[in-house]
């Protein structure tokens, strides 16, 4: 929640000539607002080294200050929401906050300026090698400073600052590593508060950031997601002013080209590059130019199809430090080249301080080049200093502690710059750097591929719908006359869908509020983009009506792929007497889309009786009298086993091959244990891949028996509190065996999985990506290969030989394992934190097996 307080503020006259400020602490964030309505600075309470409370109201009192009067807009909550338990705990929504400080206080800028020095100075008697002569000086100036110091003697305040400031005189020299520094505040776009409360923060954030600039002309700050800019601009219009003025003096830099800072797994090619494309337009459009920097500190890995996207988008540079994050090997580089599935290449920097929210203490600074795994190439590291979320950002102290570091003795230079100053310095001068070829993969939170099922099943659709509206609308525009394209509200649905895929979002690890908001924003754009489709397609049914020499009647199927189809199509919402076949689980009519051209369409007569005549063979299912339910068509037979429910024999009719191997089976169910270190939503650790039970079906029975699609009904009791129910169709136009489920979930700690053994040999597994495929290993024989075991995958996985092979499809699910010759799909999790009520409740979806040649 948030409150309102009115301070009334007199300033003593005793106070004539100094600096005064408000201290206000309310143990939780706040915002000062003039009279005026205008947003002052933010304020952020509590203990430790994020707080930031004290606010400037005059740098040199008069001796009569008239009263003045702001208004604090106080929000409740902690620097990283108010989880309970934990940080990511569920919110505990009665916390309460206690006004801790509200008093005028002046500044004693000697004494101030005294403790920064003395801190640098005794940080580096801590951190410097203890054998050599500048720790040994740091030590001894520091015991100096300690024994001239009097607590309330300003004359030994002077003394001892003097001492303080002759020892940072020394000067390092030319050759030492030099570090780049820039102030960010990386604010989460929604994790453990919702989208409303962001745009808060921005405010808050950057409010006291552009107060910083006016005090500090030599302070860069660095912002990325174009989205919070958009927010500003929209409610916050008078500081988007001014973050405007600061960005044309090079002081507040728009950085990372993406409209969020979004998740690298789950959003499809298109979806990269709507982020990159809606993200470098704004930027352009508001601030003159693109960035030249893809800017992702934090995400839980990085696709490699990113490289062509980025160099794409204008961007040529790539920052992060998320894979200093890795639980079992650690990442060999720091600068280096990451190329790409095409053989693009970007020059890529990871902070060697491994973090983006440092404080500029003496030891991050130090680290710059401790960790630095490329300094024999490159003698410079990129340093990101600033509180992130609730923080505000870098705090003044963190400034003057960089002031006083630029060149001393015994550390690495430090100077504020520009992002792009070190790239380009980089670029011109390093020399032997390595290339890093494939995919970034982040050896942590692999449980995000799984959790929020919904959330990764609404952006699956939203996207799939969202292209098919395109091409629709391209063509329906083209050839209907009339038919207008629907450019504004395209741009619209995909801010919304690129805003859900924010790196905290989508991968399921934010709180119960974040989903609620998403599932309404989902909702609207499926609704949106499902009525603009029909649009199109009734413009082009319209169009080929008129130009038909008889009336068209029927069902009109539209194929939107790129290649010929012939398929099965479920109908809902009429009634033909002519229909060779009704779905018994919905009445849905089925229908044969009879060699529908690619990008092209096709009308069907439902009042035909010769509908299916085109369907040379029907499928058939029958039982064998060994205890399974056969279900056939031309190009396969696969048995299920009447008391699992499982799939013990496929056979490929077109090669004879038996596909699954003697004693083996698919599609078995197995309820693992999901119990992560501390990263609930997060992680799926390798230890519970080893304990779990294998579920059985409580009934097996035929349900649809052809001609076009035959169906078994599968029933399975997943524990006391949860059941699902499975419908496993063959068509008969496809070698595709379809598995639907539909599953009532209520677990606790638990990940329910599908696993397919199959009889054939490979060392790799092959995944759909964004734009492409990758190959991961099967095996285990390093550490780099045990490490992925749950791994990211969009519309199937593959296990291949020379010239056979299957895949496992699937229509929403993300998560893969394969070892040896057994592949897996991660269908639920039960998480408990941030979000205690994680994927309980009702699902529906899809996998299916393909067997193919070649």
């Amino acid at each position: 929640s948030s409150h309102w307080v009115r301070a009334t503020l007199q300033i003593p006259a005793e106070f004539e000539g100094r600096e005064v400020r408000l201290n206000f602490d309310p143990s939780c964030e706040a915002l000062v607002w003039s009279t005026e309505g205008e947003p002052l600075q933010g304020i952020t309470g509590g203990g430790g080294d994020t707080r930031h409370i004290d606010f400037i109201l005059t740098s040199k009192a008069k001796s009569a200050e008239p009263k003045r009067v702001l208004y604090l807009e106080v929000a409740c909550n902690g620097m990283f929401g108010n989880g309970q338990g934990s940080i990511i705990g569920p919110p505990k929504e009665d916390r309460k906050f206690a006004l801790e400080t509200a008093d005028l206080v002046v500044l004693n800028a000697e004494a101030w300026g005294l403790h920064h020095n003395f801190e640098i100075i005794l940080a580096m008697a801590k951190h410097l090698p203890q054998n050599s002569s500048r720790a040994w000086q740091a030590l001894v100036t520091a015991n100096e400073i300690v024994n001239i110091y009097n607590a309330g003697d300003q004359k030994s305040v002077a003394a001892a600052h003097a001492l303080s400031a002759k020892f940072l005189a020394a000067k390092g020299g030319d050759a030492n590593h030099q570090v780049y520094a820039i102030g960010n505040c990386h604010i989460d776009t929604a994790w453990l508060w919702p989208y409303d409360e962001t745009k808060r923060k921005i405010a808050r954030s950057w409010s006291t950031q552009v107060d910083y600039m006016d005090r500090f002309p030599e302070y860069l700050f660095a912002a990325s997601q174009a989205q919070q800019f958009e927010w500003l601009q929209t409610l916050y219009p008078s500081l988007f002013k001014r973050v405007q003025e600061k960005a044309k003096t090079g002081q507040f830099i728009p950085i990372g080209g993406t409209w969020v800072e979004m998740d690298c797994n789950i959003p499809s090619g298109e979806s990269l590059a709507r982020q990159f494309l809606l993200g470098q337009r704004y930027f352009e459009k508001y601030f003159g130019q693109r960035s030249k920097v893809f800017w992702l500190p934090d995400t839980f890995g990085y696709s490699s199809q990113l490289p062509q996207v980025v160099r794409l988008s204008g961007a040529k540079y790539f920052f992060t430090q998320k894979l200093s994050w890795n639980n079992i090997n650690k990442f060999p580089h720091t600068t280096f080249h990451w190329i790409g599935l095409d053989g693009s290449s970007v020059l890529t920097h990871m902070a060697p301080a491994n973090t983006y929210t440092a404080t500029v203490s003496v030891e991050d600074v130090i680290s710059s080049v401790g960790r630095h795994k490329d300094v024999a190439y490159s003698n410079e590291s990129l340093f990101l200093y600033g509180n992130g979320d609730g923080g505000g950002g870098p705090l003044e102290i963190m400034i003057e502690r960089l002031k006083r570091m630029e060149n001393v003795d015994g550390l690495p230079r430090v100077k504020h710059a520009h992002p792009n100053e070190f790239y380009e310095h980089v670029e011109k001068n390093a020399s032997g750097l390595v290339s890093w070829k494939g995919e970034l993969y982040l050896e942590l939170h692999r449980g995000t591929y799984t959790s929020q099922a919904n959330t990764k099943k609404y952006n699956r659709q939203a996207e799939f719908l969202l292209r098919d509206v395109e091409l629709l609308s391209v063509v329906a525009q083209s050839i209907a006359a009339g038919f207008a394209y629907p450019a504004t509200e395209l741009t619209q649905m995909w801010k919304d869908v690129c805003l859900n895929q924010f790196h905290d979002v989508i991968p399921g690890s934010s709180i119960e509020m974040v989903y609620e908001d998403t599932d309404k924003m989902y909702a609207k754009v499926i609704e949106k983009a499902t009525s603009l489709k029909e649009d199109a397609v009734m413009a082009l049914y319209s169009h080929i009506a008129a130009e038909s020499a008889e009336e068209a009647t029927g069902v009109l199927f539209v194929n939107t792929t790129g290649w010929q189809r012939t398929d099965i199509v479920a109908v809902n919402g009429i009634r033909s007497t002519g229909a060779q076949q009704v779905r018994q689980r919905d009445d849905a009519v089925l229908m044969l889309a009879a060699a529908v051209p690619g990008f092209g369409a096709s009308v069907a007569d439902i009042s035909s009786t010769t509908q299916g005549d085109s369907m040379a063979v029907p499928v058939s299912v029958f039982t064998d009298g060994r205890g399974c339910i056969v279900l056939e068509n031309i190009y396969i037979t696969a048995s299920i086993s009447c008391a699992s429910g499982r799939l013990v024999s496929l056979w490929d009719r077109r090669v004879e091959r038996e596909l699954i191997p003697q004693g083996k089976a698919g599609n078995i169910f197995c309820l693992h244990d999901d119990a992560p270190l501390f990263w609930d939503a997060w992680d799926i650790e390798i230890y519970n891949l080893e304990k779990f039970v294998e579920l059985q079906a409580s009934n097996v029975a035929i349900v649809d028996e052809g001609p076009l699609v035959a169906t078994v009904c599968v029933d399975v009791v997943i524990s006391e509190q949860s059941k699902l129910r499975q419908w496993i169709s063959l068509s008969a136009t496809s070698p595709r065996l379809d598995f639907d489920c539909d599953i009532d979930w209520h677990e606790s700690h638990k990940c329910l999985k599908t696993a397919f053994t199959w009889d054939i040999t490979s060392d790799v597994a092959t995944y759909d990506t964004q734009f492409g495929v990758v190959q991961r290993p099967t095996h285990r024989n390093t550490t780099w290969d045990m490490a992925k075991f749950e791994v990211c995958a969009h519309k199937f996985g593959d296990l291949s030989e020379y010239g056979y092979g299957v895949a496992l499809l699937n229509d929403c699910k993300y998560g893969y394992s394969t070892l040896g010759n057994t592949m897996a799909i991660s269908l639920l999790r039960a998480p408990k934190a941030p979000d205690a009520n994680c994927d309980m409740g009702h699902h529906t979806f899809r996998y299916a097996v393909y067997p193919h040649q070649g």
